[in-house]
């Protein structure tokens, strides 16, 4: 019996010390990461301690950036791989809805106008429904996440706990008021969800549910790592916190509150630790990101003992490499097979296909890349989405493409609201259509004391294998500068100056690569001109009246990847255009003139023009932009010297200088250059200063009879330069600025306006 008792003792000890070698071996380690927009950017450092103290992670869990992280890191990317990721132009771009401009499709771009918002209808759809519902464009987001979720997801056969590492994420059903566990599918499509952070991204639909960002209601998904993979100790990173109470004055949070629930930030778990980084960032300020990471492998290297003691096991970093190397080796490469397109009709299925342009059945990754911007570029979609599933029947992916055109209807409102009588208001109207082709018919109008216009056009784009548009309108056009008269240089105005003219054109374009695209067109303009000649006149005379009747043919070669319609400090542009003109003056005199007989004449000439503008260091705070125009123009001399003035090509750079009429910058032939340094002192809000020189080759001279000669050859220069402050705000621009013009009466003046100095098409621009 003793002997008996010693046996079952000695087994007793045996399978105890067996249970604890084995549970040492066993140990499961968990890590959840919360949500915390920017501020997640700091679980990539948590990672990263936790990697180079060869501490494992066996299961991940995350909310918002936790889920665009933790999916990176359990599809087998390092944590030195997402270090680099983050920092790198594309994530940039992602993080501000930004296509990369190597892939931005400059042919689809519309003419700029000066609206600041822009409401979409469908014909039978309330105003409440046309508000926005996103900051940024999630396209460039989308397209990468799919790029770099479709290999790990196919190996995995779409199930997540068969990643390199299991994986879960949450959205947030705001119908049904609860959380969604990711488990299975496709992943990038999860992710995305996860991540709609409300107003800033757009939410999706998955499996015909609206999702949006899972901290709404789990922002620390701890009782999804509990309950999904039960780890034997649970590591949370978190850098997000339940908001405070509400205040009455204060409208965000209020929205924040309805919007949110209370999460539970603790470890659910007997055994774990909570690593809270210290960050102090925006919410959505991703501009220098690397104090974040570091943030977070401090704070958990403050953790590091704790975790050690509790942690057995270790990973080995070579072994832990070359299983991620195998899991990324047998991922198969993307090539996609067949192209399934959801949300239209036949027709503009047909539409969508002939834009993506795929001549061979297999498509590369990056010949889809080109076709899937392009398309997004087109006015006429509202919304795609991407998804690539693998077909293991054809070894080569399919792609869906979820897509909504866009409504039907288009309102923009904007205009100008500036310290001088210049301000103005912006009204626009468009109706698309999408077919076999597409089209839109547009109509504006600008109405103000310096500026009025009216313009309808239609465009009509075929998407045939090289595309092209085809583009008919009208413009009527005015400036008024004696109503705003005030506000311009007194020794270089007329006291009485009013140009119209109405111009009819039709235009035809194509691309040229992404950037670019020649265009060519004819059209018919009257321009007509009411001035004095003198300062001198009462009530009762009668100004002077140039007509000029004419037709013309144009073609141009443009480039355009600035990045804003006005006070760009990235990208570059260049126009090269040739003109023919041929017309009619006619002139009658006013009351004042020394001339008493009408007259006319015709006119017959070529001109040629090259503008150019370009900014270095994109991602720097300090930028530098350089900027260069010649024109060579063989125009005859008009009847008298302010019609030959009007009638001359302008030099107009900056935006003050499009709004004054100033003889000293008007001449045949002439050669510009400028120098722009623009300093970001916040994100939206920058310092500029621009400096240009104006060479012309012979300026105009009024002579004593008030007629017009051409002066000496390279005699004159003149010099432009301002400087100011921008902000760059969601609406436009908030501008004021010190402007400078040389040999004048009054050579500084100030400008303060808020929206855009943009015009319609002149007849002859």
């Amino acid at each position: 019996m003793t002997f008996l008792k010693h046996i079952f003792l000695f087994i007793s000890l045996f399978t105890l010390l067996f249970l604890s070698s084995t549970s040492a071996q066993a140990q499961k380690v968990g890590v959840v990461l919360s949500g915390g927009a920017a501020s997640g950017i700091a679980h990539i450092g948590v990672l990263k301690a936790l990697e180079d103290n060869n501490i494992p992670i066996d299961y991940i869990t995350g909310t918002s950036m936790g889920a665009l992280v933790g999916s990176m890191y359990a599809m087998g990317y390092s944590p030195a791989q997402l270090e680099v990721l983050v920092k790198t132009e594309r994530f940039k771009n992602w993080s501000e809805g930004v296509i990369d401009q190597k892939y931005a499709y400059y042919f689809k771009r519309a003419d700029d106008n000066a609206s600041w918002i822009t409401f979409k209808l469908s014909l039978d759809s309330a105003f409440v429904s046309t508000l926005p519902t996103n900051l940024i464009s999630p396209v460039a987001m989308d397209f990468g996440m799919m790029e770099y979720v479709a290999g790990p997801a196919a190996v995995a056969n779409y199930n997540f706990d068969s990643l390199f590492v299991p994986f879960r994420c949450v959205a947030s059903d705001i119908e049904k008021k609860e959380s969604v566990v990711f488990s299975k599918g496709d992943l990038a499509e999860a992710v995305r969800a996860s991540m709609s952070f409300p107003f800033y991204i757009k939410p999706i639909k998955v499996d015909g549910k609206l999702l949006f960002d899972g901290g709404l209601y789990n922002n620390f998904p701890s009782n999804v790592m509990f309950d999904d993979f039960f780890p034997d100790f649970m590591i949370g990173s978190n850098v997000g916190s339940n908001n405070p109470p509400p205040d009455e004055d204060n409208l965000l949070s209020q929205i924040k509150t309805m919007l949110q629930s209370k999460s539970n930030y603790d470890i659910l778990c007997e055994a774990g630790v909570i690593i809270q980084p210290k960050v102090n960032v925006g919410l959505f300020d991703f501009s220098d990101l690397q104090p974040i990471i570091d943030s977070g492998y401090a704070a958990a290297m403050r953790h590091m003992d704790f975790i050690k003691q509790h942690v057995e096991k270790r990973v080995n970093k070579e072994d832990l490499t070359i299983r991620r190397s195998n899991f990324k080796s047998t991922e198969p490469k993307i090539m996609f097979d067949n192209i399934y397109i959801e949300g239209l009709n036949k027709k503009q299925s047909e539409y969508v296909k002939k834009v993506l342009r795929h001549k061979n059945k297999l498509v590369s990754l990056e010949d889809m890349k080109e076709g899937y911007f392009r398309l997004s570029a087109d006015s006429k979609i509202k919304t795609i989405y991407p998804q690539a599933k693998y077909n293991p029947n054809t070894g080569y992916y399919d792609l869906y493409l979820r897509i909504r055109k866009e409504r039907n209807l288009i309102t923009d409102f904007g205009g100008n609201f500036s310290n001088r009588p210049i301000s103005s208001g912006y009204l626009g109207l468009q109706y698309n259509y999408l077919g076999r082709f597409a089209a839109g018919i547009m109509t504006n109008a600008y109405f103000g004391k310096l500026y009025s216009s009216v313009q309808l056009k239609t465009r009509f784009d075929f998407p045939s294998r090289v595309p092209i548009f085809i583009e008919p309108g009208v413009t009527w056009n005015k400036w008024d500068y004696y109503k705003s008269s005030s506000a311009f240089l007194e020794d270089t105005k007329p006291a009485y100056l009013i140009e119209s003219e109405e111009h009819g054109n039709l235009d035809i374009g194509f691309p040229t690569g992404k950037k670019g695209r020649i265009v060519g067109g004819a059209g018919v303009a009257r321009i007509t001109n009411r001035y004095y000649q003198t300062p001198f006149f009462v009530q009762l005379d009668t100004a002077d009246q140039t007509n000029f009747d004419l037709v013309t043919g144009q073609a141009y070669y443009e480039i355009n990847s600035l990045n804003r319609k006005q006070y760009a400090n990235q990208g570059e542009y260049l126009r090269i255009s040739g003109r023919y003109v041929y017309g009619l003056e006619m002139n009658t005199p006013g009351s004042t003139s020394l001339d008493t007989a009408e007259n006319s004449n015709h006119h017959e000439w070529v001109v040629f023009k090259i503008t150019g503008e370009r900014y270095f260091n994109r991602r720097g705070a300090f930028k530098i932009g350089l900027f260069g125009e010649g024109v060579y123009s063989s125009q005859t001399l008009f009847q008298n010297y302010t019609s030959s003035i009007l009638s001359a090509q302008a030099f107009q750079p900056t935006a003050d200088s499009k709004i004054i009429f100033n003889e000293n910058y008007r001449t045949h032939k002439y050669m510009a250059g400028g120098i722009k340094f623009v300093i970001n002192i916040r994100k939206t809000i920058e310092f500029r200063a621009e400096g240009y020189i104006y060479q012309p080759y012979q300026v105009l001279v009024k002579t004593a009879d008030l007629k017009t000669e051409f002066g000496v050859p390279f005699a004159l220069q003149h010099y432009v330069a301002n400087a100011g402050f921008v902000w760059h705000t969601p609406l436009g621009p908030m501008s004021i600025t010190a402007n400078y013009y040389d040999q004048v009466k009054d050579p500084v003046s100030i400008l303060f306006h808020f929206g855009y100095i943009i015009f319609n098409k002149r007849a002859l621009q």
